[in-house]
């Protein structure tokens, strides 16, 4: 019973995830660690996240592509991540959790105010975002959030922005996956069955989001995206 619940988690999760490119782990982070140690959650979790990147550019991969951004954000967020990872198991992580959700819900909440919003794409700022956004992910492995918050200041095509969200969190995850590993982080909790059909329910939740991805207009994606990130940010500031 226990895979089967955590096998549908891992659907839900991977549909949430792709529709708002956060990735599974904003959804499955805080509701495993509940029950599991916090290092075989990350490390679980970032398996799956990592299968849900090759689904978000598979499903995704039509249009122009960014790779500028994705490069200056992907290598930042490589460096980041593993140093994050690395500090995941002696820092405390509430009030970062916390200063993390407040920004959010103020980044939201411009977007609101100002639809039209948008960032020129520039290195010095996808260097910045991968920075944060790596560093998250190492910590807490729900770097997502920061991600998508980032990316949706250039208000790219829909398609461009949950391909490039994978693409990035491609290579964080690989990162970070490795630390973990390389650091001794081993499955005591978790069987390998249980890893095994969270793959592939993990592609048809990114299966059945790019369907609604389809459905959902250019204008109203942003909105989307926004409702999702003010849910995140209210779980960080409330329940950190």
């Amino acid at each position: 019973m226990e895979i089967f619940l955590i096998v549908g988690l891992t659907t839900i999760a991977a549909g949430v995830g792709t529709l708002t490119g956060f990735g599974t782990s904003t959804v499955m982070v805080p509701v495993l660690s509940l029950f599991y140690p916090l290092p075989e959650t990350l490390l679980f979790v970032g398996i799956i996240h990592w299968c849900g990147d090759v689904w978000k550019m598979t499903f995704f991969r039509k249009g122009k592509k960014p790779w500028v951004v994705i490069a200056s954000f992907g290598i930042a967020g490589i460096l980041a991540s593993y140093i994050g990872a690395s500090l995941s198991l002696s820092l405390s992580e509430d009030i970062l959790l916390k200063a993390l959700g407040v920004f959010l819900l103020v980044y939201v909440g411009y977007i609101v105010a100002k639809p039209e919003f948008k960032i020129a794409t520039s290195t010095p700022f996808a260097i910045t975002g991968g920075l944060l956004s790596g560093i998250t992910a190492g910590l807490f492995g729900v770097g997502g959030a920061v991600r998508s918050a980032f990316l949706t200041m250039y208000n790219q095509p829909k398609e461009v922005y949950i391909f490039v969200s994978g693409a990035i969190a491609f290579a964080i995850d690989a990162t970070r996956i490795g630390t973990y590993f390389f650091g001794g982080t081993v499955f005591d909790q978790f069987s390998w069955l249980t890893i095994v059909l969270s793959i592939p329910a993990s592609f048809l939740g990114a299966y059945l989001a790019k369907r609604i991805v389809d459905k959902i207009e250019q204008k109203y994606f942003r909105v989307v995206i926004g409702i999702f990130l003010a849910a995140v940010a209210l779980r960080f500031i409330i329940f950190s």
